[in-house]
């Protein structure tokens, strides 16, 4: 598996991009894709990584392609093997990558990538360069994911830990989940394991649920700012802004998307911890 190659439209979809714009970094001549015998461009698991670090480049410190060439020439190599350790720690800005520790469960459990494949849905391409980079699964793909193995996505975030009676997180100092989902940045509001999951949802213009999900438990959301959509069971659709606040059971299928030409900044509240 670790010889994969990724078509383009699928590249971009992991990468958090479209693919003219992986064709515009390749004429700005940021990458250099592989090519197949008839001229497809395929991407290996060095050129995932590289797409990483341009879009943490572009969207993280603003910087224009001329400066990240000159940036990628100098840190490229560091940032790449020092990327395997990292993915490995937890500090108080930021948790663990949750691919590894689904190979990690995996394999713990005796499956297969293929056994997990034929279960979630999940394509085992995707699969199998989600457990290396964690990325390119929608949220309601990483649900799966996570139920397949007896856990939750609060769980393989790290969000359990800390003291169980009570928890303050000061404004502004929020640790986010890894990012996973295109545009979607999740942050804890409490540590520890309790009878509410309660977040922090910011989404980027465009982002959402990438399809519709369900599971045990009931939820609660508030719109800081912004504009979103809830769909729930596929034909019921609600418009909300600023101010507006929505309760729904969670076993119905339900589907998000940000309306806004801005982030929408919401609280969402879950229980029982199933999220």
């Amino acid at each position: 598996m670790d010889d994969i190659r990724f078509k383009i439209t699928e590249a971009a979809r992991m990468a958090g991009v479209s693919a003219s714009t992986l064709r515009l970094w390749e004429s700005q001549g940021l990458i250099e894709p592989l090519r197949s015998a008839t001229g497809q461009r395929l991407f290996d698991q060095a050129m995932m990584d590289r797409l990483k670090t341009i879009g943490w480049l572009r969207t993280e410190k603003g910087l224009n392609p001329a400066a990240i060439r000159e940036v990628l020439k100098d840190e490229i190599e560091t940032a790449s093997q020092a990327e395997p350790q990292a993915a490995l720690k937890t500090d108080g800005d930021t948790t663990s990558a949750i691919g590894p520790k689904i190979r990690h469960l995996r394999r713990q459990t005796g499956r297969t990538l293929q056994s997990v494949a034929d279960e979630t849905g999940i394509t085992l391409s995707l699969l199998s360069s989600f457990e290396r980079i964690s990325q390119g699964l929608s949220l309601p793909a990483l649900h799966t994911l996570a139920a397949c193995f007896g856990t939750t996505l609060s769980a393989l975030s790290g969000q359990e830990g800390g003291d169980h009676r009570q928890s303050l997180m000061r404004a502004g100092q929020w640790s986010a989940w890894p990012a996973t989902a295109s545009g979607v940045t999740i942050q804890p509001l409490a540590e520890g394991r309790h009878q509410m999951e309660c977040h922090r949802f910011v989404l980027a213009p465009g982002a959402s649920s990438e399809g519709a999900y369900r599971h045990d438990g009931e939820e609660f959301l508030h719109v800081l700012h912004g504009r979103m959509q809830i769909v729930l069971d596929g034909d019921q659709f609600f418009d909300l802004t600023d101010g507006d606040s929505f309760y729904f059971e969670s076993t119905r299928f339900h589907a998000w998307r940000n309306l806004h030409d801005a982030e929408t900044v919401l609280i969402w509240i879950n229980t029982p911890p199933t999220f």
